[in-house]
């Protein structure tokens, strides 16, 4: 059985002739081709945008309202066997929308044929150079996760490539000033989908402190602000990725094709963007009927998803690890850790949230039926990649809510921090970080580099020191490089952190 191609998408449109689908049929026999002008610059290669932005783009190119194409490039080096894959199935992949659509059980399997470019930004600088002086390009989206978003100084050598995003963005729009003088017309749209407050902000500043520390002209920087739009979006779908692979052989054995990029997401979907409703000309994801809201403030959309559904998951990833759980609908469906989730969000973090209560009871309990999907298989050590800014974002301002009054911190939300600490006590083994879950099994850990190697010198320490484990908490709490601030001075953390690991010694595992 040949892998997903050119050929193969041929084979497909042929038969999703015979159903009343012509749209997709259309879309599949190749009449929207992947090799249209660049009009879309995507930094990011994993599962989110690829079952999310990308989709979009297919969705409107079916109905015929976006015509651009999408050149695709990965955030980290460690990104480029994705690459190489997605040039390996002539840069088409296959979106399979699994789940219940108002109760009802929803499959559609989509082929996606939107991107013109696939390459490595690191073995191949200056074609991204090129790209970011074309004329065509116009839009800049993004999922580098939250820490992908974050000023660290770095050098500017020419020729050579930069590795932080925020940089290859200061410096893409250097080259880009230059090579159409300045005008004001050329600036680009920036469309970061990081679950970070604020992205487009965030990303903007650190553009803009990267120009600085580079030397490069005032008058640069001044385009920078006034031609360039860095809008801050906020998205809402869970992409499981590849299903288990009974399901994906089943699949391919039933479409006569395999396609290791295979992706599978649920319907919902939201995309909020603050920015004026003209904007859906240039993207007209809203033209096209897709859940993309255009609005003046993206606060109470930002506020009630981060911290219900993504705070959600980020509780519930490092404990289900450590406990042998693969999936999040098998952690939701466990009896004890599945109450501890909705105990925590219920009584814990809504509280924190400064709307009516009622109204993100609702979404929380809408949020929990997403997690049941019976059709999405999340596995959790997707969702693992970065949990400490991931924490940061996510549950630390609930957690903090309760620090500002004076009050001890409730004690889900402070088992949740355990449990995270606890998933961390990693050491190095070759290229990279592992850790020991509850029953002795080894995992991987992907973080920020740095991260992961002040948390494995911490434990490192706690072993050789023998220090108490409320020593150890309060030392790992007290660094700032990781969270921002000094949460040891939050009433009584150290010692909840440290009474729950000694539970979890004694096999009491929530």
């Amino acid at each position: 059985m040949n892998k997903l191609n050119r050929q193969q998408l041929q084979a497909a449109g042929a038969a999703l002739g015979q159903s009343p689908d012509k749209h997709a049929a259309n879309a599949a026999a190749g009449a929207y081709p992947n090799d249209a002008p660049v009009t879309v610059l995507q930094i990011g290669e994993g599962n989110f945008l690829r079952g999310f932005f990308d989709w979009m783009v297919q969705e409107s190119r079916k109905q015929g309202l976006f015509r651009g194409g999408v050149a695709v490039t990965q955030p980290r080096p460690s990104g480029k066997p994705k690459i190489d894959a997605l040039n390996g199935q002539d840069r088409l992949y296959t979106l399979v929308i699994r789940g219940l659509d108002n109760g009802e059980p929803v499959e559609r399997r989509e082929l996606i044929s939107v991107f013109a470019e696939a390459f490595d930004p690191y073995e191949d600088w200056q074609r991204l150079v090129r790209l970011a002086e074309s004329p065509e390009l116009r839009i800049v989206v993004s999922n580098t996760t939250e820490a992908g978003i974050a000023y660290r100084p770095e050098a500017l050598t020419e020729g050579e490539p930069i590795v932080s995003y925020p940089g290859k963005i200061a410096y893409l729009l250097y080259r880009r000033y230059l090579a159409f003088g300045g005008a004001a017309d050329r600036g680009l749209l920036f469309l970061p989908c990081e679950l970070l407050d604020r992205n487009g902000d965030a990303l903007k500043e650190a553009v803009l402190k990267y120009a600085a520390d580079w030397g490069l002209p005032e008058a640069f920087r001044e385009w920078v602000t006034t031609a360039n739009r860095f809008l801050n979006s906020l998205v809402d779908r869970i992409v499981a990725g590849y299903p288990d692979q009974e399901q994906a052989e089943a699949w391919f054995a039933e479409w006569g094709y395999r396609d290791d990029l295979l992706c599978v997401a649920e319907p919902y979907h939201l995309w909020a963007i603050e920015g004026e409703p003209e904007l859906d000309e240039l993207l007209p994801f809203a033209s096209a009927g897709l859940n993309v809201v255009w609005t003046d403030t993206l606060e109470p959309y930002r506020k009630r998803k981060v911290r219900i559904l993504n705070g959600a998951h980020t509780l519930m990833t490092p404990l289900g690890i450590l406990c042998g759980v693969e999936y999040v609908r098998e952690l939701m469906e466990d009896e004890t850790l599945g109450a501890f989730v909705r105990r925590t969000v219920g009584e814990e973090i809504i509280p924190t949230l400064p709307y009516p209560q009622d109204e993100m009871a609702a979404y929380a309990n809408e949020v929990f039926d997403r997690y049941l999907n019976p059709f999405v298989r999340h596995r959790l050590s997707d969702i693992a990649m970065n949990s400490v800014s991931k924490f940061k974002v996510r549950l630390l301002p609930s957690l903090e809510h309760y620090a500002l009054k004076g009050e001890r911190a409730p004690d889900g939300l402070a088992r949740g921090l355990a449990a995270l600490l606890r998933y961390y006590r990693v050491r190095q083994e070759e290229n990279e970080y592992r850790g020991t879950a509850f029953d002795g099994r080894s995992y991987a850990v992907r973080d920020d580099a740095e991260a992961l190697a002040t948390l494995a010198a911490a434990w490192d320490e706690a072993g050789r020191t023998r220090e108490t484990p409320e020593e150890t908490a309060g030392r790992l709490l007290a660094c700032e490089t990781l969270w921002g601030k000094d949460l040891s001075q939050w009433p009584g953390l150290a010692a909840q952190v440290a009474q729950v690991w000694a539970e979890w010694t004694k096999g009491e595992r929530t």
